[in-house]
């Protein structure tokens, strides 16, 4: 050991490299408890931050850490790692894969009271075929006990990753994410398995690393997250990738504060690139981007606000296609890069799964489809309410915010736009209009849960809860009852329409309520509301 130690040194001592942090990804089946490992890592409750308690972008964290016993850390000095958390629902599998190929070294929650899942199989052959180096934390022990340890072992074993103790060398660890018992000794695990690794970077080399995600702030521009692994990288520095590039104006860490330089494993937000980079891509310091070797595709990715023409997707430029019952023009607008990969394979698997059930002979599926026109990155704009005016199209937003301007637009063009910050409601909607529960996805859904006032059919006071979508003041909505003698299985009937004149929550009059809110509303209809009906704003 003692030579191989002095060999490092040698190597260190003549090439001017030096030791960097490790870059660590988490993967493994979803609520098997990842993020809420880096919770307790960071001390600080990411999970309660994610919509529906699911992570949904990809996140870069830096902690420090304190090697206990460490002969090469007697000094006391803390060591940094780099956490990658990544999604853990089978939607997201491109971003687990990108964050796999970028880390240094993966661990793998499995829930020992769960065992091995459809996800964990998935991150194994993931961490193979990138050949990233990995241990293994064994989650929920306070849960699952030795009967259940010993279980989740065996199952790891089916499934080719042999532990330490159980036929293999796989580094494992018992832990509690929700506890913190054994954590400490699986930071410690990692710290070993980086010294392992020797890890190290160039400090008079090129600042080079990759794009972990990307996102346009109506303020700040382009921002781009990255991972630094060589070199140095400096505020003023020229950057680019294969498809952008630009200049370093604001460099910041992984908190937010301002930085003159980073280096090598560290996180960091840069603004200054002048088109969008691709997620994934790798970046260097130095380099010149040239627009005109960039592949079509790419190049009309790059665009003004990332439109493309409607005409370059097989779509007249006209709103005759609004009037076809059996096709959703959808435009899909995200917060950042990642999310609106997410939503265009979640709606694009709604539509392959209901494409397979129609050839198996779904009943009046058939001919229904979904036509994805337009995915672009940042809120909605008016400019996307008149393309999706020209185009036929309602616009689908997710994890972003609607403009005042556009709101009002799409208000007096009748447009409709749904927006959520988590990717199943949306894609719930356009199930439902594929499978012919109802027409085309509401903005806002409301079910009427209690009738306080009735004396006018003008002014009726009703209580609900949102259940889909945002539900808004000031709108025209469409009031829909499950007939007589229908089962659950049947489509609601429309029975009139009315006019949200007012909302109130407790006793606060508002503008709008999300979904899970239960409000009161005051309503101005056609019909006697009743509780069990529901009422969908469509625009």
């Amino acid at each position: 050991m003692a030579a191989k130690k002095q060999t490092i040194v040698n190597v260190v001592l003549k090439t001017g490299v030096q030791p960097r942090p490790p870059v660590v990804v988490v993967v493994g089946h979803v609520d098997h408890g990842k993020t809420t490992l880096l919770d307790y890592v960071r001390k600080a409750n990411v999970a309660a931050r994610e919509a529906g308690g699911i992570t949904q972008a990809v996140g870069a964290y830096e902690i420090e850490r304190t090697v206990r016993g460490a002969e090469e850390n007697e000094s006391g000095e803390p060591r940094k790692i780099t956490f990658i958390d990544t999604p853990g629902h089978e939607a997201f599998s491109a971003m687990r894969s990108r964050g796999a190929t970028i880390a240094d070294l993966a661990i793998l929650v499995v829930a020992a009271d769960e065992g091995v899942k459809p996800q964990t199989r998935e991150a194994i052959k993931i961490l193979e075929e990138t050949k990233t180096p990995f241990v293994v934390a064994l989650n929920k022990i306070d849960k699952a006990g030795l009967g259940g340890i010993e279980k989740t072992k065996a199952a790891l074993a089916e499934a080719g990753v042999l532990l330490e103790g159980y036929g293999g060398q796989v580094s494992w660890h018992g832990i509690s994410a929700k506890t913190g018992e054994g954590v400490d000794d699986l930071l410690d695990l990692i710290l070993l398995a980086a010294d392992v690794e020797g890890l190290t970077y160039d400090p008079g080399a090129a600042g080079s690393g990759f794009v972990l995600e990307v996102k346009r702030d109506p303020r700040r521009g382009i921002e781009a997250s990255v991972i630094i692994k060589d070199g140095v990288l400096r505020r003023g520095d020229a950057i680019a990738t294969s498809t952008a590039g630009g200049k370093v104006k604001i460099l910041e860490d992984f908190a937010g504060r301002a930085a003159g330089e980073l280096a090598p494993s560290a996180p960091a937000l840069i603004i200054g690139f002048e088109t969008l980079p691709q997620v994934g891509e790798e970046f260097t310091v130095g380099a010149v981007h040239d627009p005109s070797r960039l592949s079509p595709n790419v190049a009309k990715k790059n665009a003004p606000e990332g439109r493309v023409a409607a005409a370059a997707r097989g779509v007249a430029p006209t709103g005759a296609s609004a009037k076809n019952t059996n096709t959703l023009n959808l435009i899909l607008k995200a917060s950042d890069a990642g999310s609106l990969e997410v939503l265009s394979v979640v709606l694009k698997n709604v539509h392959a799964q209901n494409a397979a059930g129609a050839g198996g002979g779904a009943t009046g599926a058939a001919n229904k489809e979904v036509r994805i026109i337009d995915e672009s990155v940042g809120d909605i704009t008016d400019g996307d309410v008149r393309h999706a005016s020209a185009t036929g199209s309602t616009i689908i937003g997710f994890k972003n915010r609607i403009e005042k301007g556009a709101r009002n637009l799409a208000d007096a063009q009748s447009i409709e736009i749904i927006t959520s910050n988590i990717v199943y409601d949306l894609s719930k909607a356009v199930e439902e209009f594929l499978t012919g529960k109802r027409g085309p996805a509401a903005a806002g859904e409301l079910e009427v849960l209690a009738i306080f006032n009735q004396d006018k059919l003008d002014k009726q006071l009703v209580g609900g809860r949102v259940i889909a979508g945002t539900f808004r003041a000031k709108a025209t909505c469409e009031i829909m009852r499950l007939q007589q003698g229908a089962d659950s299985s049947d489509a609601p009937a429309a029975i009139g329409t009315g006019r949200v004149l007012e909302l109130r929550e407790k006793k606060s009059e508002i503008a709008s309520a999300e979904k899970g809110k239960e409000i009161g509303v005051l309503l101005s209809a056609q019909a006697l509301v009743q509780a069990g009906d529901k009422l969908i704003i469509k625009k």
